[in-house]
């Protein structure tokens, strides 16, 4: 019997818009969700999608509201709510040696959201210049070309994707294919929310 998780979706969304209004961090928040999702059923988690949907959904709960308190401050907003250790755990620990989260990401499912994380900023960013402004016909060359341009999506990192495709014993090109592949899987459910 795998992870659950602690609220219902509506629950779980309910929280997120008590912290988080601006258009940009729901639509990644929608995004990482549906991304980890997918992850929990290409790597035969299918008995935790529901919990591994629910850490990418809220997984920034507080950065709108406590940027210099990310990962820190979630865990108590969380426990406030009535979430579990392993909840808390699983999101506090997407900050490990970025944000003053003591978690290092164990789990494979911590690796795949400190890994995917940063990288779903970088694709949308890459979709969104594109005609069809979409992820359905993007693919691998061209997200590697702009990964290559540190002024691009500045804000992503590029060494926490680097650590987190380390972390899961994969190299770069795979996980960015497998991001874009699961960014596909919930394009249409992402724009949905945002309508």
């Amino acid at each position: 019997m795998g992870l659950k998780p602690d609220f219902t979706r509506e629950e779980a969304v309910a929280l997120l818009k008590k912290y988080n209004s601006e258009r940009f961090h729901l639509q990644h928040a929608y995004t990482v969700e549906g991304v980890m999702g997918y992850f929990a059923e290409a790597l035969d988690y299918g008995d935790e999608k529901e919990f591994w949907s629910q850490v990418g959904l809220l997984h920034d709960l507080d950065f709108e509201l406590y940027p210099e308190e990310h990962c820190v401050k979630v865990q108590d907003l969380l426990r406030d709510a009535g979430a579990g250790e392993p909840l808390i755990r699983a999101i506090a620990s997407h900050g490990y040696g970025l944000s003053g989260a003591e978690f290092a990401p164990e789990h494979e499912m911590e690796k795949v959201l400190f890994a995917a994380d940063e990288l779903t900023g970088l694709i949308w960013a890459c979709a969104i210049m594109r005609p069809s402004k979409s992820v359905q016909d993007l693919e691998l060359k061209s997200v590697k070309k702009k990964y290559k341009t540190p002024s691009f999506a500045a804000g992503c990192s590029r060494e926490t994707i680097e650590r987190g495709a380390a972390m899961l014993g994969w190299d770069v090109d795979k996980l960015i294919t497998d991001v874009i592949m699961a960014m596909r899987s919930c394009e249409d459910d992402v724009a949905k929310e945002m309508a």
